[in-house]
């Protein structure tokens, strides 16, 4: 049995998840094995698990904007990670990936009525809206955990901090989006999304 969760008001329509989606491409070209081990800031999660989560969740991403239904059993959406170790070559199925959810996500029939995906049945404009947020956040993720630097476009970072507000005070400690970290009002507006992710901005590793 699936589960039903809030529409969210704010929900956008038929946004373009290119950008966002090639920036996370271009960082992911440039990981190597030895930064797979890295700590992330994630607590959980090293930098191959990161990677192994937007996998993942890019690809069940991708079948909800298709109207796919998804095989179950069902695992825990917010720990949803891909063994990189049974993947292969995982930069170019990644890449692929990426390049899917973007034509799949720019098809307006992709944002209308209803989709299912890790368990739950939502509004399919709130699939498209919870991409944009996984890959903005899990790009600074990466970016962050990798040394690299990371400038995501105002209206990416925009529309996440008004989707992530929708969720924040529903979200419980451990997932790969945590309760809010406070952020000063007049801090930049990645800093506050990042906040609002779970995340203190100022993390290193």
């Amino acid at each position: 049995m699936t589960k039903t969760v809030p529409t969210g008001a704010g929900a956008p329509v038929v946004l373009d998840l290119g950008p966002a989606a090639e920036r996370v491409g271009e960082l992911v070209g440039g990981i190597t094995d030895e930064h797979l081990a890295l700590p992330t800031p994630c607590a959980k999660y090293q930098v191959r698990e990161v990677i192994g989560h937007v996998i993942a969740v890019t690809a069940g991403l991708c079948d909800a904007g298709r109207k796919v239904p998804p095989v179950p059993p069902f695992p825990e959406p917010t720990h949803i990670v891909a063994d990189l170790d049974g993947i292969g070559d995982w930069r170019t199925a990644l890449t692929g990936l990426l390049r899917d959810l973007t034509a799949v996500w720019r098809e307006p029939a992709a944002w209308e009525g209803m989709t299912q995906g890790a368990g739950f049945t939502f509004p399919a404009a709130r699939a498209g809206s919870i991409a944009l947020t996984e890959l903005v956040v899990h790009g600074w993720d990466l970016a962050v955990a990798t040394g690299r630097p990371y400038r995501p476009g105002t209206a990416d970072l925009e529309l996440s901090l008004a989707i992530l507000a929708e969720t924040a005070a529903d979200r419980q400690p451990g997932g790969t989006f945590d309760p809010p970290v406070a952020v000063p009002a007049d801090a930049p507006l990645l800093d506050r999304v990042i906040g609002l992710s779970g995340r203190d901005p100022s993390w290193t590793p």
